[in-house]
C-alpha cells in the first residue's frame, strides 16, 4: 500500500506543495519513520543479490517535498542552524537511548530515517537519512555515511572515511559494505560499489563506479565489486599503449584476508559494551 502511494506521488512531485495531500505526507512520515527504525531498508539481499528499493529513495526524496526550513538550536555560540531534518535523538531522553543500546560519542550526527543497530560505536561523525548501519559497527572520527548507504555489522568504518549518498547526485544503488569489513582511514567508497564480507580496505583507496579493480594475481580488471574477503590497496594503472601517459589511480587486490591482517584490523568488543 505504501508503496502504491509513494510511487505514483512520485510521478506527480513536480505539481505537490507543501500546504496540500496531507494524507500523502503521513505515508511519507511513515516511510522516514520505518527506515529510522530499521524496519525497511533502502537495500536488502535476497537471494544471495543485492535489491535497491528505489520506491524506499523516492520517499526519502519527497519528504524534502513537504517539509518546510526551521532554526535548530544548540549550535556554536549559542547559535543555530536551518535546515528540514530533525537529528535522530531529537528529544531523546536516558531511556530511550538506553533502549538503543549504542554508543552516541559527543558531536556525533545522524539524521532522522537512519538506524543504527545496537552495540554500534558513533565517534564525532555524520550518519545522513536513510543510511543503515549493522550492529557492533563503529563509525569512527570524521568518517561520513551518505544518504541510504548500508553498513554491515560487525564492521569498522576508520577515521575520515567518505561514504557516498545517492540522492545527490541521484545514483541507482547505495553504496553497501556488508558484514565483517575493515574500510582504512581516508578511503572513499561512492557511487554503488559494493565491497563484499569481510574485506580490508586499507587507507587511502578511492573506490567510485568507474574505478578499475585490478587483481594482482590474474591481472582481471573488474569494476564495482569488492570480493569477500579481500585485502585491498590504493594503486596505478598504466597506459599499456603509451608509457608516456599519467597512469590512473585503480585499488588493487594484493591477496585474501589472513589471520595476520584479521589481527591487524579485528574489532575490540570492550568498545561495544555497555
Amino acid at each position: 500500500m505504501l508503496q502504491t502511494i509513494i510511487n505514483q506521488a512520485w510521478d506527480q512531485k513536480d505539481t505537490l506543495s507543501l500546504n496540500d495531500q496531507k494524507d500523502l505526507q503521513h505515508s511519507v512520515r511513515q516511510v522516514i519513520e520505518k527506515l529510522d527504525q530499521g524496519i525497511y531498508r533502502i537495500a536488502e539481499k535476497q537471494d544471495n543479490e543485492w535489491v535497491t528499493h528505489q520506491w524506499l529513495k523516492k520517499a526519502v526524496l519527497l519528504s524534502f517535498k513537504f517539509t518546510s526550513m526551521k532554526l535548530i538550536n544548540n549550535g556554536p555560540q549559542n547559535g543555530f542552524w536551518y535546515d528540514k531534518i530533525d537529528s535522530k535523538f531529537y528529544q531523546w531522553t536516558e531511556e530511550d537511548f538506553k533502549k538503543a543500546a549504542f554508543r552516541a560519542v559527543p558531536n556525533c550526527v545522524a539524521r532522522f530515517g537512519s538506524y543504527i543497530a545496537p552495540q554500534t560505536v558513533l565517534m564525532p561523525s555524520f550518519i545522513n537519512i536513510g543510511a543503515y548501519i549493522g550492529k557492533n559497527t563503529m563509525i569512527d572520527t570524521w568518517s561520513t555515511i551518505g544518504s541510504c548507504a548500508q553498513i554491515g555489522e560487525n564492521c569498522h568504518i576508520s577515521g575520515g572515511v567518505g561514504i557516498g549518498g545517492v540522492l545527490e547526485p541521484l545514483q541507482a544503488n547505495p553504496v553497501i559494505i556488508e558484514k565483517n569489513c575493515f574500510i582504512g582511514a581516508r578511503s572513499e567508497i561512492a557511487e554503488g560499489v559494493i565491497v563484499g564480507e569481510g574485506s580490508v580496505i586499507a587507507m587511502g583507496v578511492f573506490l567510485s563506479a568507474s574505478t578499475k579493480i585490478v587483481n594482482r594475481h590474474t591481472n582481471q580488471v573488474s569494476y564495482g565489486y569488492i570480493p569477500p574477503y579481500s585485502v585491498v590497496v590504493p594503486g596505478a594503472y598504466p597506459d599499456r599503449n603509451d608509457p608516456y601517459k599519467p597512469s590512473l589511480a585503480c585499488a588493487v587486490i594484493i591477496k585474501q584476508v589472513d589471520e595476520k591482517t584479521r589481527s591487524k584490523t579485528s574489532i575490540n568488543q570492550l568498545l561495544r559494551e555497555e
